[in-house]
């Protein structure tokens, strides 16, 4: 495995431009298996994650190439198998994302337990009380099986907003017989792109973008081509990253309509961003001050469902928050386990106190010293990495596979602003 040497305390400087949406360019891959014909994707960023994937959808029977640096083709019409390889689901989460398209496709889907980050539990169940609204019959055992003679369109309203067990709904109720209503939708970024990919494959699907979807069944899926849009939770990741270290940094291209509730967020911590085009400047030098709430109450950045403050940020957010004047309350309200991380922040010099396994308390500034760490899942490793860059001295950060499944080229991307970061393969 490998790990990153990194030598922190410098002031970056420069542009940087965020990738292909991760949380995109997972349920799109997963909905080319619904095509009859080939699918390009462009824009889809070469990490871990995607490749596994990739190597999932392959062991179906679909040809998968690489026909650019960050564009992949995947001809599905030679899949002929029902049935996902369990080692291979159990690396990555997203594994459960081919249920919808495989159970539209033939009737019938065998999928083992999921792996991916262990941040909490993430129920599967509005997965399949959307599969059986749709017509399907599941069973579980050690795997869990879904069954369809056919598929019909349905008003469903899912038991909460979950973004995979939506994606799941959509693919599956594109080739129901019928219109579909679902209510209470996941309406992230990542889901609007999924429809807008299965649109341009024929798709009808109306009120993208908003809580409530609107889906007339379709008889097949043809071919296109398809740009995944910019990544909104490497943006955010870029903006803690700017102000950690001290540095204004320029974000190429970043996803602007999507960033309201990210940039209140950091603002709340006293941090700036310009929007100027489709750039995002970062004034990360400079002092810091958390805004106190009306009163002189102790502020808060809580995550939520979109267009709240997205979950994938909060961790990002804390590490910010170190380096900050004041005191704010990060509440992580999804996950149980996504705040463990802290003690990791703690040991390297930062003011925490984490309240329960949903909320920590943080006092800043704090002066970062470098140490020895070990990235946990995606985005704690992301932030250990920040805090690293922030730090004084050396550190080494172990598990760094945890960041590579998320993050494309990131320790090249950081050496381009500035950053004395090295990658050693142990």
């Amino acid at each position: 495995m490998g790990t990153f040497v990194v030598d922190g305390g410098r002031r970056l400087e420069g542009r940087i431009r965020p990738a292909g949406n991760k949380n995109a360019a997972l349920p799109c891959l997963a909905a080319t298996v619904l095509a009859s014909e080939p699918v390009t994707l462009e824009n889809v960023p070469r990490i871990r994650d995607v490749e596994t994937f990739l190597e999932i959808v392959s062991s179906l029977g679909a040809a998968v190439e690489w026909t650019g640096p960050n564009e992949v083709t995947i001809d599905a019409a030679s899949v002929r198998t029902d049935a996902v390889d369990s080692r291979l689901a159990s690396r990555i989460r997203a594994s459960v994302l081919l249920a919808g398209p495989l159970l539209a496709r033939f009737g019938h889907v065998r999928l083992p337990p999921p792996g991916g980050d262990v941040i909490g539990r993430r129920r599967m169940d509005t997965h399949f009380l959307a599969f059986e609204a749709l017509g399907a019959s599941v069973t579980l055992d050690e795997d869990f099986t879904v069954t369809a003679d056919r598929l019909h369109g349905t008003d469903f309203f899912l038991d909460e907003p979950s973004v995979t067990g939506t994606e799941n709904a959509i693919m599956a109720a594109v080739r129901a017989e019928g219109s579909t209503l679902l209510r209470n939708a996941a309406a992230e970024p990542h889901v609007q792109d999924l429809c807008h990919l299965l649109n341009a494959m024929g798709a009808r699907i109306s009120g993208i973008g908003t809580h409530r979807l609107h889906i007339e069944g379709v008889r097949e899926l043809h071919g296109t081509r398809f740009r995944v849009g910019p990544d909104h939770i490497e943006t955010g990741s870029f903006i803690g990253l700017a102000a950690v270290t001290g540095s204004d940094i320029t974000i190429e291209g970043a996803p602007v309509e999507h960033l309201d509730s990210t940039l209140i967020g950091f603002r709340r911590l006293g941090i700036e961003c310009e929007v100027d085009g489709e750039d995002l400047r970062v004034h990360g030098s400079g002092e810091h001050r958390i805004r106190q709430d009306a009163f002189g109450a102790v502020p808060k950045i809580d995550d939520g469902p979109w267009p709240a403050f997205p979950a994938d940020l909060t961790s990002i957010a804390l590490v910010a928050a170190t380096q900050c004047h004041g005191t704010v309350l990060v509440h992580e309200k999804m996950f149980e386990s996504r705040m463990y991380f802290t003690d990791k922040l703690v040991g390297l010099g930062a003011s925490i106190i984490l309240c329960d396994p949903h909320r920590a308390v943080v006092v800043g500034p704090s002066a970062l010293r470098g140490g020895v760490v070990e990235s946990p899942d995606i985005r704690a490793g992301m932030a250990l990495l920040i805090a690293a860059l922030g730090a004084e001295g050396r550190s080494r950060i172990h598990n760094i596979r945890q960041i590579e499944r998320g993050y494309e080229r990131i320790d090249e991307r950081l050496r381009a602003l500035g950053a004395s970061i090295e990658r050693v393969d142990e």
